[in-house]
């Protein structure tokens, strides 16, 4: 009996079933159907205000702390960081901070935060938010060390930072179709206040910021 191989993208709508359910993968599906005629995303906004007292400890054998500019040149060295040196250094010339966190001297997680309007990965496009709010960004465990919480970890840590220093917390945003990243948002404590829509086309872009997110001076505008 000919037993025929499930196609792969058969085979990849399942995982996401199993693993998220019908409305995600429904959602999915149907923003890929609309990037198949126009670019079309769909950016999710959260705000991180309280800090999980579950997440205020780092594992035995690592350290948490704002990187130096020394360490940040280390960093860049380090097999998949996904730092590379252009990257550091616009960011550090923007006045942005990266707090990481090690394991002995390597590099295991890290985030990025920004005080003022600031490019983010659609191109021409600059971020804006309350000034009493940090954007935070580039959210990052190198892969050898998922699966620790450290991203939470690191999240808690530098807002209990933040917050001491009058800030009232951490905006961010998420692509609706990045549902890992959504799950370990909202399990560091992260709750959403609404969405920016972001069409792409020849003429240029448009976008869409829902009412929360004007509640919290977040929008997109090109520049």
């Amino acid at each position: 009996m000919l037993i025929l191989a499930e196609p792969p993208i058969v085979a990849k709508v399942r995982r996401k079933l199993r693993r998220y359910g019908w409305p995600a993968t429904l959602h999915e599906c149907a923003t890929r159907a609309i990037n198949s005629i126009v670019s079309f995303k769909i950016l999710r906004t959260l705000h991180l205000a309280q800090p999980n007292p579950v997440f205020l400890e780092c594992p035995a054998g690592y350290t948490a702390g704002f990187a130096s500019r020394e360490a940040l040149y280390r960093f860049v060295n380090e097999p998949g960081s996904e730092l590379s040196l252009q990257f550091v250094e616009h960011a550090l010339a923007r006045g942005h901070q990266c707090f990481a966190i090690c394991h002995g001297r390597s590099l295991a997680a890290y985030g990025w935060y920004a005080f003022r309007p600031t490019p983010i990965g659609l191109p021409g496009m600059l971020l804006h938010f309350h000034p009493r709010w940090v954007y935070r960004y580039k959210g990052f465990t190198l892969p050898r060390y998922r699966g620790r919480r450290l991203h939470a970890i690191g999240t808690t840590l530098s807002l209990q930072h933040y917050l001491a220093r009058g800030f009232h917390g951490f905006v961010i945003y998420v692509e609706s179709t990045n549902f890992a990243s959504l799950k370990s948002c909202f399990r560091a404590g992260y709750r959403a206040f609404g969405s920016i829509w972001v069409l792409q086309g020849s003429a240029g872009a448009k976008t869409f910021s829902s009412a929360g997110c004007g509640r919290l001076g977040l929008r997109l505008d090109s520049y």
